[in-house]
């Protein structure tokens, strides 16, 4: 397999195949997975880590079809420190479609909630919103280290963590805009930062895992409010996916984000990810955005 360098030349893969081996759950029973955190210290699971395994869960249960939609709740904070056990319900099995609910469980109490559908492939209507314009590739911006080298003292273990997807934003450093008040609206261009397999269900749920990164903050870009400051404490609440097309997770993607509205401490994001021209994926995403 080719190994992809980034910057100085350093080679990227590790991150991506430690990322592969989160995803790939221990089956406990029929219906019953296992899946573990990385070792990494950190305050609470990350959502996209919940979400994109407990995809594999239902996948797992799932003789064929390709997942199109899922619908997520965050319920309670997840503990890094031990496994998460994921119970798969198998709501509906149809000729065309197959539906899953998926509870992942910590300390005997449910963390997350997933309902997945599932559709065998069929042809029909095609039309899409056309891709934004004027967007600078990605290789013409910053990496995360690069961009964040000045902020690397108050970062911290989170400057140097190994990171599986390369994020590339279009404009002002997110987690240095603290007092600048943005347009609700943010461009970031994403891909697994190594190979994956040619597995298309990996390929959604890796790009699941990366839905959760970025979106909730463009709630605070119209504010001037930034977490890294403590201005404000977030966390996601729900999380929707439609899935359209085929893509490559660890190809560039475009993740075209806006914020209709935010009230009463939540905020709304919605996400559209593009790849070569075509709409692959929608997102949106509602979540607890406090100020402190």
């Amino acid at each position: 397999m080719c190994r992809r360098t980034g910057h100085n030349g350093r080679v990227t893969q590790a991150a991506v195949d430690n990322l592969i081996h989160l995803l790939d759950l221990e089956r406990i029973e029929r219906n019953i997975f296992r899946g573990q955190s990385p070792d990494e210290r950190r305050q609470r699971v990350f959502g996209g880590q919940v979400a994109g395994q407990a995809l594999v869960a239902a996948y797992r249960t799932v003789e064929s079809g390709i997942a199109h939609s899922l619908h997520a709740y965050f319920l309670q904070p997840g503990d890094p420190t031990i496994p998460i056990l994921y119970e798969v319900e198998r709501i509906r099995d149809g000729r065309s479609f197959r539906t899953r609910r998926v509870v992942a469980i910590q300390h005997g109490q449910a963390i997350f909630h997933l309902s997945a559908s599932f559709h065998e492939i069929e042809t029909g209507l095609e039309h899409q919103m056309p891709p934004p314009q004027g967007i600078p590739p990605p290789d013409d911006l910053p990496d995360f280290a690069t961009r964040n080298a000045a902020l690397a003292e108050k970062l911290g273990d989170w400057y140097t963590r190994p990171r599986p997807i390369d994020t590339r934003y279009v404009g002002p450093n997110p987690l240095a805009k603290a007092g600048a008040l943005l347009e609700p609206e943010q461009y970031v261009w994403m891909r697994a930062d190594g190979n994956l397999p040619d597995d298309p269900v990996l390929h959604q749920c890796v790009l699941t895992y990366a839905s959760d990164m970025s979106l909730l903050d463009t709630v605070t870009r119209p504010h001037g409010v930034s977490f890294i400051e403590g201005d404000v404490m977030m966390a996601s609440l729900d999380h929707a996916m439609w899935f359209h097309r085929p893509f490559r997770a660890d190809r560039w993607f475009l993740y075209a984000q806006d914020t209709p509205a935010a009230s009463r401490a939540r905020g709304l994001a919605r996400g559209l990810i593009y790849q070569d021209g075509q709409l692959v994926v929608s997102v949106v995403q509602e979540g607890l955005v406090r100020t402190l």
